[in-house]
């Protein structure tokens, strides 16, 4: 692409709405660089399920008529960002990586997607996602090797983001499906506290463990288009009227001290590859005395077991309608799951969710001293093949708990790909969990500067 295309395309989010409203550039001429971007990149990959260049260019167009005749202009004004397929838009098709629903039309926007235009964002197209948000993979190959997956569920929007074709983008978790894809494609992945972001017109699979989350290039955009988002609505269930954390702020900030982490290797360590328990090894040391390696309670032990029985109880009901009248259509794992599902006992249905706020409790031995947990977002790098999306296990004790969560695109393996640096604070931290990660990008920056 042109040399003026590639600067637009690898402008942050926050430099890009800047510039567009001080008339340095236009969001048509932005528009037009992504869509050259894509166009360059996409056969390789396949990051998008709809894209309509002309419907994105004429969002652009009227954004930039706004700003000429003065109208307020939001903080993401003429930026586009690119939107993952579970999301409703009542201007493109959603149909959730099913053939199921295909075609399907929504009449309004979700929430989310709301809040996008309300800040000024071009809403650029749909992003891929696996079958139904879970596990089966769609079509998209990792931006930085095609023979190796992006992760999932979230697999458009991350390699979206990594690979220039938009700045931002949004996605959901209901296991590892922010974090995953962010860490195996090397950017930015945020899922905040559960019941901070509306849900309202996303697909759902489980009012306990879904969360919407972020993708961007730099902690700063991360802050920025998060908060565009946050809001409270009422017709989401899990959230309260309270003040949004100070994402933007915290970031420029940083942390008022030396932030502390605590090393946690989870109950999956025995799934970590050579390459990242090498890396984290040389991270800990770089942070000396302030990382100490702590282990969780023996509670713990059990956490992966009480994710899958909440988790697959809820598929069962949540997708009964496809199961039904479109069993055949679905993939096979997807059936097992919905099948294990509709036998759990109730008892044991309520059993596991009463022990959430037990296993949030007994971790305040641990943020006594921590500012956050440090722990691998991945076992390693992007698995080779595209039959499946990787392991969720390092993420999944942490949805669990509806836990602030961030994904630090500092570590590569011995392949070159990225490996991700999972940090997670208290419920409702998610300011400090920000500013932590961005205290520690720059940490081992200026360690790798010396």
């Amino acid at each position: 692409m042109s040399p003026e295309g590639k600067d637009l395309v690898e402008m942050t989010a926050a430099a890009a709405a800047a510039a567009i409203r001080e008339g340095r550039i236009s969001s048509e001429e932005l528009v037009r660089a992504c869509l050259e971007r894509i166009d360059e990149v996409e056969p390789i990959v396949q990051a998008w399920t709809f894209l309509d260049p002309e419907h994105a260019l004429a969002q652009a167009r009227a954004a930039d008529e706004m700003r000429k005749v003065g109208r307020p202009l939001g903080p993401l004004h003429g930026v586009p960002v690119g939107i993952k397929d579970i999301f409703d838009t009542h201007d493109m098709p959603t149909e959730d990586g099913t053939v199921l629903h295909a075609g399907r039309q929504p009449h309004f926007d979700s929430h989310v997607v709301a809040r996008l235009r309300e800040a000024g964002a071009i809403i650029m197209g749909k992003t891929v996602t696996t079958e139904l948000a879970v596990y089966t993979p769609g079509k998209t190959r990792n931006p930085h090797n095609p023979e190796h997956t992006p992760g999932g569920s979230s697999s458009g929007s991350a390699a979206a983001v990594a690979a220039h074709m938009v700045p931002l983008a949004i996605g959901s978790q209901t296991n590892g499906s922010v974090i995953r894809p962010a860490a195996y494609c090397g950017v930015w992945g945020y899922k905040p506290t559960h019941g901070l972001i509306s849900r309202t017109g996303v697909l759902h699979q489980s009012y306990l463990l879904d969360h919407v989350g972020v993708f961007a290039r730099t902690a700063e955009d991360t802050a920025l288009v998060a908060t565009c988002i946050m809001g409270f609505d009422a017709n989401d269930r899990d959230m309260r009227p309270r003040a949004a954390p100070p994402l933007v702020n915290a970031v420029a900030s940083g942390p008022p001290l030396p932030p502390n982490f605590a090393f946690v290797r989870t109950p999956v360590w025995d799934k970590i590859e050579p390459d990242a328990e090498a890396a984290f090894a040389e991270l800990i040391e770089l942070l000396g005395p302030q990382a100490r390696e702590m282990a969780l309670p023996s509670e713990f032990d059990a956490a992966l077991d009480l994710h899958r029985t909440i988790h697959e109880a809820d598929l069962a009901v949540s997708f009964a309608p496809e199961y039904e009248r479109g069993r055949d259509k679905l993939s096979p794992r997807l059936v097992e799951m919905i099948e294990r599902g509709q036998r759990i006992p109730a008892s044991a249905y309520i059993r596991a969710v009463e022990r959430i706020p037990l296993l949030n409790a007994a971790l305040g031995s641990i943020f006594e001293w921590a500012d956050v947990i440090l722990t691998p977002a991945t076992a390693g790098e992007a698995p080779r093949g595209l039959e499946s999306t990787g392991s969720p296990a390092f993420c999944t004790i942490w949805t669990l708990l509806g836990m602030p969560a961030v994904t630090v695109p500092i570590l590569e393996g011995s392949r070159g790909l990225p490996m991700g640096v999972q940090l997670v604070a208290p419920r409702h931290d998610d300011a400090r969990l920000l500013a932590v990660a961005k205290w520690l990008e720059n940490r081992v920056r200026d360690a790798g500067n010396r």
